[in-house]
Order: structure tokens, then C-alpha cells, then sequence
């Protein structure tokens, strides 16, 4: 398996470099480790470029960073470089190409073996063959890397569906896969137009940790990158401390919550039963765990919304002190509402599948 990592965004060519460098810092400390690097342009001259790049990857280099930089195909004409020998990039210290054009796939799954060993990244943003196509040609596997493209415009972003089917080409081959969020207070990019930077429509308004959270629960996104710049520093750190293996829902307890249902609730590992229902999801092991404690109804005779958390009181016998999570709503005065899940992280609900573990950390009214 790929270890999941998270990165940032930077643009040279629309920013100065003591911004990049505090911001690389920043996110170093926070526990950031790749970097999407735009060269879409040169409107210097080459030398100019060269040590342009150098000084801001080297920075990031010694900060531990992977760089991977998207290269248009007017770069390599502007600065007399080939797509034949890619050596100008390993100069300027990058890690890796982004590709912002097709070839034939003979092509690309040459380029897998350039001698500079850079992680050659193809575009995932499209449901078509293409990477098997690549793959036929015996491309050098551990130097694949796939990454979706970001939608500047509002209204421009991919469906989940298209997402997963597209992204599935990548995961199922064991290639490495990256997609964008955009941060809330970021205003940086590439282009003039930026409604926020997200690979999914979908996010382009949800808080930066919901969107890492979404394409995380996926199970196919094992880079999640900040599109635009610049994060703030509440949300580097934020999606710094984010558990990468597992969902961790925010939970806004109610005040009437006893002392125990909160252990229940945020002291234990939970899991979704096997045998599901579409009714609720069950967290089976605390019941048995807490049975002899006693749980007096409460919050206990209204229509239980989806996203809602209830547990066993002790009317319920055998299933008191079950935690469960409401999928459908439905009443039953046996259990107790306790708290609500963040109405933004419902969406994370349809990736808890048999046997997923999940956690709750407590939070506040989104």
C-alpha cells in the first residue's frame, strides 16, 4: 500500500519567493511532504528560470518535500529542452514531471526509464484507457505516478462518480494517485480565475479537513494536495494532525449526554458490524464492554435524523450501550440520542462499510 500523504501548491511565476519559503516552512512543520509545483509559463529568460526554481526547490528539498513539477509542452520549446532527455529538471532538483499532454502511451511508458529516474504523472481526469495503453508498453511501474487536475471556474469540477470510475484505472494498476482540495482562504493559482482549486465540485465551499477526509474515506486518493495558496495556518495545522487511515467524525455532544455515553461515544475504537443494515451503522463491541453500566433514558422520543448518534439505554436489554449512527430516520424510545455528526461530514457516511473503523472527536455546530 501507499503511504497517504499531503501537500501543497506553489506558483513561482505569480509569487515571490520569501512568501514561498515561510510557507514551506510552515507546512514542513506541520507534517506536509509533497508539493505540486506549476511551470506553465517562462516569461524570463532561461537562466533566469533555472535559478528561479533552483533556490525554491532546493528549499524544499531540505525541508524533506517530494516535487513534482507540471510542465506545459510550450515549456520545453521556450527553454530548448526535449521530452527525450530530461535532464534540465533533475538540474533544477525536481522530483518528478507533471505531464499536461497525452502521447501515443509507447511515449510516456518510455519516459518511465529516463535515466534521471523522475516519477513520471499522468492526468487521471479522464475515464478513458489511456493508462492502460501506457502500461502496455512495460512502463516502469514505481515511476507512475497519477494526479487530477484542479477546476479554477465554479461549476467546472468532476462528479464523485466520474472520480471514482477514473481514479479506479489508477488504484486497481498500484499507481501511485494524487488529487486537489482547495483551501477557504487561498487566492493563489495559475490562472486569473480562481473559485478555489478543488479536483471535486463538490468541496469547492466544505472546510479544507472535510475535503481531505472525503478523498481519504475513498480509498482511492493516496496524495491529497492544497491546490491553491496560501493555506492558512489554522488549516495547515488542522489537516496536519488528520488521521490518514481513518474517519474521524466531528461530533457535537448534546448537554444532556451522560458521563458514561461519552466514554462510550469518544474513549473507543469503533466499527461497523459485518452483517450490515441500511438502517443504522452498529458499533457492537461497547455494549458488552459497558453492560453492567447503567443508562437512563433521555432524549429518547423524537425522529432520529441521519447523522445522528444514539446509544442503548437501559430499556433495550442485550443491546443497551450500543453505539449506533443514524442512516435512515426512524424513532425508538430504546435508545438515546447523545450527539450529531457535523452536517458537512455526512457525505463520509457512505464510506463506512462493513468492518470500517471509525472514531468521534468532538467538535462544534458547523
Amino acid at each position: 500500500m501507499n503511504p497517504r500523504r499531503i501537500g501543497i501548491s506553489l506558483y513561482p511565476d505569480h509569487s515571490d519567493f520569501a512568501a514561498n519559503q515561510d510557507y514551506l516552512q510552515r507546512a514542513a512543520k506541520a507534517g506536509f511532504s509533497r508539493i505540486f509545483m506549476s511551470m506553465l509559463e517562462v516569461s524570463e529568460g532561461k537562466d533566469q528560470v533555472t535559478h528561479k526554481y533552483q533556490a525554491l526547490i532546493g528549499e524544499a528539498k531540505q525541508l524533506g518535500f517530494e516535487v513534482i513539477l507540471d510542465v506545459a509542452p510550450n515549456i520545453f520549446e521556450a527553454l530548448g529542452i526535449s521530452y527525450d532527455d530530461l535532464s534540465y529538471f533533475a538540474l533544477l532538483g525536481a522530483d518528478g514531471i507533471r505531464l499536461d499532454q497525452g502521447f501515443d502511451g509507447k511515449k510516456e511508458a518510455m519516459l518511465t526509464y529516463n535515466p534521471q529516474h523522475l516519477a513520471i504523472e499522468l492526468n487521471m481526469s479522464n475515464d478513458v484507457a489511456y493508462l492502460d495503453n501506457i502500461l502496455s508498453y512495460q512502463a516502469n511501474v514505481p515511476f507512475l505516478y497519477g494526479c487530477h487536475n484542479f477546476y479554477p471556474q465554479e461549476g467546472t469540477g468532476l462528479p464523485y462518480d466520474f472520480f471514482a470510475s477514473a481514479t479506479s484505472r489508477f488504484k486497481r494498476q498500484g499507481v501511485r494517485t494524487a488529487a486537489f482540495i482547495t483551501s477557504q482562504s487561498g487566492t493563489l493559482g495559475p490562472w486569473s480565475v480562481n473559485d478555489g482549486l478543488p479536483t471535486l465540485e463538490a468541496h469547492r465551499h466544505l472546510p479544507l479537513v472535510v475535503q481531505a477526509k472525503h478523498l481519504f474515506a475513498t480509498g482511492l486518493i493516496d496524495d491529497v494536495i492544497i491546490g491553491n495558496a496560501y493555506a492558512s495556518q489554522e488549516e495547515l495545522t488542522a489537516l496536519g494532525q488528520l488521521d490518514r487511515y481513518q474517519t474521524h467524525f466531528q461530533l457535537t455532544m448534546l448537554p444532556s449526554a451522560s458521563a458514561v455515553e461519552r466514554e462510550i461515544v469518544l474513549a473507543n475504537q469503533h466499527f461497523r458490524r459485518g452483517d450490515i443494515t441500511d438502517r443504522m451503522i452498529c458499533s457492537t463491541e461497547v455494549r458488552k464492554q459497558y453492560a453492567d453500566r447503567a443508562n437512563p433514558a433521555h432524549d429518547n422520543t423524537g425522529e432520529f435524523q441521519r447523522g445522528d448518534v444514539v446509544v442503548g439505554n437501559d430499556d433495550f436489554g442485550k443491546y443497551k450501550n450500543e453505539l449506533q449512527v443514524v442512516l435512515t430516520p426512524h424513532r425508538d424510545p430504546r435508545k438515546n440520542k447523545v450527539g450529531a455528526i457535523a452536517p458537512a461530514e455526512l457525505m463520509l457516511l457512505d464510506f463506512i462499510k462493513p468492518w470500517t473503523k471509525f472514531q468521534f472527536e468532538e467538535g462544534h455546530e458547523a
